[in-house]
């Protein structure tokens, strides 16, 4: 479940980056010592951004009235193992998937990125949201490619600026039209604020972009900042722009619908591995609570939405699908042990034996010979 907001990108770049080498100066450089995951693991706002939530969460479960934590290890421990590995196996079957489609907005730009290097790059990305609040996995994964290939990194902002539109496009579209089949019209008063703010965030969504096309470099020129500033929102915006063209839509939008599926199904075999009687989300359900708890991970405090989204999901499986509380929120410890544990075991391993973390994960693009003149 997840989802990261782009405004922090512009203002964290303007620090010194290391050069690729053989390439031109970047516009706008990253210290490398800045971006280290060790480095922020220790600051203290990092810190207590992990222990708070989940001493927050600890006391959210105790204040439960129907909550029973002796009866949560057995409900665990008498999942179904292979329904829970299916769920695994969805959730990363995602990954190629979100690889494939940056892949397909870096291309557009001009850069022939590899699937395999982007889901690496990708993967490497979500360790840290689930490490660093502020959504810094999506900085980092912008870093990343700079640092291994010749790409602009404004550009490549750019790019992961308009991905994280079309996630936030998806989420609310498809959790609108999954809570209307869920609720067969009748839609409860709490569902129906949740719908209000997706509908005005959307809203908000189509007023940014066409105020980016249209307003955004006329109204940075009359304002005392740098020339390079301007200069990286020239690149920013063109590749905002430049990577969603009339082409690639289609294939991102469906693209873009399946990675949510993934959520989705995630969520659904997770509540039938653990085979509560009282529990049926359906489909239609699954589709909705995953959602709801993606839009959740967008609120940058901590890191992957920790004690947020789960008190978030524990709220709406109570309160719309009349879950127990014992019920709900082990549904929300299994389903956020795959979503989110489980990258931080894998995506340690993958941090510490990739090369991407020291500019040497992409083999340099070599220009095929022309063609021989005669002797």
């Amino acid at each position: 479940m997840a989802t990261e907001p782009p405004d922090a990108v512009p203002s964290a770049a303007m620090d010194l980056a290391r050069p690729v080498p053989g390439t031109p100066a970047p516009e706008a450089e990253i210290n490398a010592d800045s971006m280290s995951l060790g480095r922020r693991l220790r600051q203290p706002r990092t810190i207590l951004s992990l222990v708070l939530p989940i001493v927050l969460l600890i006391l959210f479960a105790r204040s439960l009235p129907g909550f029973n934590l002796a009866e949560l290890p057995g409900k665990i421990l008498a999942a179904n193992p292979l329904l829970l590995l299916l769920a695994f196996v969805i959730f990363y079957a995602g990954f190629p998937i979100r690889g494939l489609r940056w892949a397909v907005l870096i291309r557009a730009t001009g850069y022939p990125l590899r699937t395999r290097d982007s889901t690496e790059i990708i993967f490497i990305s979500w360790l840290v949201n689930c490490l660093v609040p502020a959504k810094l996995g999506d900085l980092y994964r912008a870093y990343l490619l700079r640092l291994n290939a010749a790409v602009s990194l404004s550009r490549t902002f750019g790019t992961v600026f308009i991905e994280r539109i079309l996630d936030l496009f998806a989420i609310v579209v498809l959790g609108l039209a999954a809570g209307f089949v869920s609720f067969r019209g009748r839609l409860p008063g709490d569902v129906q604020v949740v719908f209000a703010i997706g509908v005005a965030l959307v809203i908000v969504l189509a007023f940014l972009l066409l105020t980016l096309r249209n307003f955004g470099r006329r109204l940075l020129t009359r304002l005392p900042i740098p020339e390079r500033v301007i200069e990286f929102y020239d690149r920013f915006e063109e590749g905002v722009f430049s990577a969603i063209g009339l082409r690639q839509v289609p294939i991102l939008l469906l693209l873009t619908a399946v990675i949510w599926s993934t959520e989705a199904f995630r969520l659904l075999f997770v509540v039938q591995a653990l085979g509560f009687p009282d529990v049926h989300l359906g489909i239609s359900g699954a589709f909705f609570v995953a959602l709801t708890g993606s839009l959740l991970t967008a609120v940058p405090f901590t890191p992957a939405g920790l004690g947020i989204v789960e008190a978030g999901i524990v709220g709406i499986l109570t309160l719309v699908y009349n879950v127990p509380q014992t019920e709900a929120l082990t549904i929300v410890l299994v389903d956020r042990a795959i979503s989110v544990l489980s990258i931080i075991v894998l995506g340690s391993v993958t941090y510490a034996v990739s090369p991407m973390r020291r500019g040497t994960g992409i083999a340099p693009i070599v220009p095929a010979p022309g063609p021989s003149l005669p002797t």
